[in-house]
């Protein structure tokens, strides 16, 4: 997560429309919004991997694959955010061209100085949607994916997969292999 842009307490609507008049994204949380940092080459491929085979898993269905330009809001924290990757089989997503508020998966691809945000704050956060079935975090450095799952009793519980095994995607059925999430990506 970037550097708070100002200290003045925005609005939704404020940010809104301030947002569409800015070069670079930012994220909104209750109030106060935060520039988002560039990605690099690592970062983006991955994230283009899930998102280009989900989006042919999904071809013909329902469901819709968005990455990093699409903004999730997320009513019950007043915030909106730019996940990597999402996917959406809800039809009031479908009429809504600029923000999405029902994702059933979440993508997030780590970097250094987000991680811990990811998997705090932002995950809190994306707990709260009541469609959101599965939230993944692909790891980098360690080539190691975390999907957490959400349970018939509201629980999320977490499905670990190490360097080199296959990410399964209960939520939209699909199994990735490791060489092709991480296809054109050299280990460090």
């Amino acid at each position: 997560m970037g550097q708070a842009v100002q200290k003045t307490v925005f609005t939704a609507t404020d940010y809104l429309a301030w947002e569409t008049e800015q070069l670079e994204r930012h994220e909104y949380l209750d109030g106060e919004i935060f520039a988002m940092a560039g990605a690099e080459d690592r970062h983006v491929t991955v994230a283009l991997n899930m998102a280009f085979a989900l989006r042919q898993h999904l071809s013909g269905s329902p469901c819709r694959t968005y990455m990093s330009d699409m903004r999730l809001h997320v009513a019950t924290a007043n915030s909106y955010f730019y996940p990597d990757v999402l996917v959406t089989c809800s039809p009031l997503d479908q009429t809504s061209a600029h923000v999405k508020t029902e994702p059933k998966l979440i993508v997030e691809v780590l970097s250094p100085s987000t991680a811990a945000y990811d998997r705090g704050v932002k995950f809190g956060q994306y707990r709260s949607l009541p469609s959101l079935e599965e939230y993944v975090l692909i790891d980098l450095d360690t080539r190691a994916t975390d999907a957490y799952r959400k349970g018939a009793d509201g629980l999320w519980v977490l499905h670990p997969f190490a360097k080199g095994a296959a990410v399964r995607l209960a939520s939209v059925a699909l199994e990735i292999p490791a060489a092709q999430l991480f296809a054109e990506v050299p280990e460090v």
